[in-house]
């Protein structure tokens, strides 16, 4: 808190508190004395230490250019290229500098020491002078009143006149005397403002001076830092993404360290206010809750932090049910409900946060409020790729881009989770969700419906590009040049199911319109790419290494954004033999360095052995003799027969299998060293959900569609070889025994 003003008026009344605060004054112009000559006697000594400073400054240009970083994951984006190569470049800069450090400290008495000690001198000395005349005249005025008051007044009134002149003279004079004191005080402790600092901006402007002979270089060095300052946000961002995730699986890991594969992420412990029934109303006490998923058993200690006491016997109770707590129905937030089997009625208990209700009701394996027991379709908080899910998806994109699309930080700034909660109740009941109108009421803030359109996307069964694609996209996004990591997210979007696919582009095509206002939202792509990021392409297993993929979560988002129009409005190309590639890859490298929005990477490609591979052309070679010689019958036994063999001798080979018939099988990797030019993807990590091959998820394709997307592959060319007509309008079974023989 600064000093309080000392006012003129107050030197009429020369109360105590104006006493008090002059004195304050005072005692800071004291402290600012002390503290420049202090700072003389370091300036003297860091002048004399600057001439050792450029050895000093050379070893440490020398540190940072020996230092190099190591980044988590098997590959780099290139921001963290970029901030690696920051180091070098810094040191560079340091080394070229250094040798015109010597002319900035010339000057640098007459700039700093002379200033300040003139300041010392003449104002903060001229201070104390008024300071002595003013207590010589208070206490001048000070006796001459105590005389004056002790007369009688029995003396004659000419005696008493002019002793009242004389004391009025006197206080007059003392008034004069210390309004010019309090005048002085006032006028230091402003001119230190800037008669104090504008010396050592002198001297710091004097250590800059020096750099002017450096000025080509620093333009060279301009675009550079406009590129390092993208890529230290971007990282910024991608850290404030993950931060939360690896820090909630740390957590994890330090309950149970040597059981942290089979550990279950539902066991709960902390801080809950549980609602207990008085005598006097109802009062909510404060325990320490634990939670142990395998037995159920809850134990509520009653516990007070502030004085370290319990407050009561410990309780244990076995759960039965666990349920939110409606918002409009209780006044206190993020309750939910508990029923136990050995206690009657309910427990209603309080968490800390919304976050922390949240976990609680996982782990205990909480289920949400029924809000209208009358309903006889889609239960209330289902999220599901339906009629209803694709109308809520466009209400809240038309709402979006009809009232705030230049609303800053949209899709970041998120909304009230009760509003959140009660807004995707209202868009989710059957009885409106069916309705046409695309416009979601006014009342509804933006922040609420951009945070309900995530909720509902995280409501889903699985994310929106499925759990089996999630390692392929990450893969794709980890290629080297952008014309492979877009040919691959464009081949491998294609091979979502269609609905899956047309909500995508739904939202792809929403994102793209958010990006083009972002001088006004300031929502890069980027950006966008950190909201959805980990809401359309999370892992099923939460792993380290699956949270630090996450910044290539986004760069698939970013692509899709950036790319959108061709992605979901054409057919992927026939994917490129490895000569091809690798011409493509040269011809890309070879070209103009690419922009921060392509986002290069960089790969470190394990080489194959050379047995390996003769031995998978052996396997090519078999099974294309023993297509050329079997009739179809023949070839579709022999592929059964095959196929384990293969998935045996390579584990990169796997192939997806439907699981269900008539289902077109998911296509190849075109990364696979058997057939480059198939398009086939490698096996998921994880199993697929049920939701996701349900029979309205995939629809069968017409066969004129499937007869154009197999007309050029090596299958088709293969089976042509043979004299004999072939029916490749079979099943889908059909088509999937085919491409594991190829």
């Amino acid at each position: 808190m600064g000093l309080p003003a000392l006012e003129f008026s107050d030197c009429c009344l020369d109360s105590p508190h104006f006493r008090e605060t002059l004195k304050s004054h005072e005692a800071e112009l004291d402290k600012t004395n002390k503290f420049i000559k202090e700072l003389l006697k370091d300036s003297k000594t860091l002048i004399t230490a600057l001439k050792n400073l450029s050895s000093a400054k050379r070893k440490f240009a020398d540190s940072l250019n020996e230092f190099k970083f190591q980044c988590i994951g098997d590959a780099e984006t290139d921001d963290e290229m970029c901030i690696a190569r920051s180091l070098q470049e810094f040191a560079t800069v340091l080394r070229n500098l250094e040798d015109e450090r010597i002319r900035m400290i010339e000057n640098a008495s007459e700039v700093l020491i002379t200033p300040l000690e003139k300041f010392r001198k003449e104002q903060i000395g001229a201070a104390k002078e008024a300071k002595k005349k003013y207590d010589k005249e208070t206490e001048k005025y000070c006796g001459i009143l105590d005389k004056h008051l002790n007369l009688s007044s029995k003396k004659k009134e000419s005696q008493l006149q002019e002793a009242d002149s004389q004391v009025d003279l006197v206080r007059q004079h003392f008034y004069e005397v210390s309004l010019g004191y309090v005048f002085k005080v006032q006028e230091v402790q402003e001119r230190k403002m800037f008669e104090f600092v504008e010396p050592l901006l002198a001297f710091l402007q004097g250590l800059f001076t020096f750099y002017h002979h450096g000025y080509e270089l620093a333009k060279d060095f301009g675009d550079f830092k406009t590129q390092l300052t993208i890529s230290i946000q971007n990282t910024r961002n991608r850290f404030e993404g993950t931060r939360s995730e690896v820090e909630s699986l740390m957590k994890k890991m330090k309950e149970n360290p040597l059981e942290h594969k089979t550990i279950s992420p539902y066991t709960m412990e902390g801080y809950l206010y549980v609602q207990e029934k008085r005598h006097f109303g109802t009062s909510w006490v404060k325990h320490y809750c634990t939670y142990q998923r395998d037995s159920k058993q809850i134990t509520m200690i009653p516990f007070d932090q502030k004085s370290g006491a319990k407050g009561g016997e410990d309780e244990s109770v076995t759960l039965k049910s666990c349920t939110r707590r409606k918002t409009d129905s209780i006044e206190k937030r993020f309750c939910f409900d508990v029923e136990a089997v050995d206690r009657p009625g309910v427990i209603t208990m309080q968490a800390l946060s919304e976050e922390d209700r949240r976990l609680w009701m996982e782990a205990m394996d909480g289920r949400e409020p029924v809000y209208n027991s009358n309903k006889d379709s889609q239960s209330e908080g289902t999220a599901q790729l339906d009629s209803i899910g694709f109308n809520i998806i466009r209400k809240c994109i038309h709402a979006v881009e009809t009232r705030g699309i230049n609303e800053q930080g949209l899709y970041r700034i998120v909304g009230v989770n009760s509003r959140v909660q009660k807004l995707l109740s209202v868009l989710m009941d059957p009885k409106t969700a069916s309705e046409t109108d695309t416009d979601v009421c006014a009342e509804w803030e933006i922040k609420t419906i951009t945070s309900a359109l995530k909720t509902y996307l995280r409501m889903l069964p699985g994310p929106l590009m499925m759990y089996q694609f999630q390692r392929s996209f990450i893969k794709a996004a980890k290629l080297e040049n952008q014309e492979s990591r877009v040919s691959e997210i464009h081949s491998l979007v294609h091979r979502l199911p269609e609905k899956n696919r047309q909500m995508l582009q739904l939202l792809m095509n929403h994102l793209a319109n958010v990006a083009n206002n972002h001088k006004q939202n300031l929502m890069t792509v980027a950006n966008l790419g950190v909201v959805f990021g980990p809401t359309l392409l999370r892992p099923q297993e939460e792993t380290v290494a699956a949270i630090m993929d996450i910044k290539f979560q986004n760069i698939v988002i970013e692509i899709l954004i950036e790319n959108h129009e061709k992605i979901f409005n054409t057919v992927p190309d026939v994917p490129l033999t490895n000569a091809q590639l690798h011409l493509s890859r040269k011809k890309s490298s070879d070209s103009k360095p690419p922009s921060c929005s392509e986002r290069p990477l960089t790969l470190f490609h394990a080489v194959q052995s050379t047995e390996k591979q003769e031995q998978r052309n052996s396997i090519i070679n078999s099974s294309l003799e023993s297509v050329t010689s079997s009739n179809t019958n023949s070839i579709l036994n022999s592929s059964s027969s095959l196929q384990p063999n293969m998935n045996s001798s390579d584990p990169d080979l796997d192939v997806l299998k439907p699981t269900r018939p008539n289902s077109l099988p998911p296509n190849p990797s075109p990364t696979s060293p058997l057939s480059p030019s198939w398009p086939m993807f490698s096996a998921p990590s994880s199993p697929m959900p049920t939701s996701s091959t349900s029979s309205d998820s995939s629809p069968i394709r017409p066969e004129e569609a499937v007869r154009e997307e197999y007309r050029n592959c090596q299958c088709f060319q293969a089976v042509s070889m043979c004299q004999k007509p072939l029916a490749l309008m079979g099943t889908g079974n059909t088509f999937l025994r085919m491409s594991n023989m190829t």
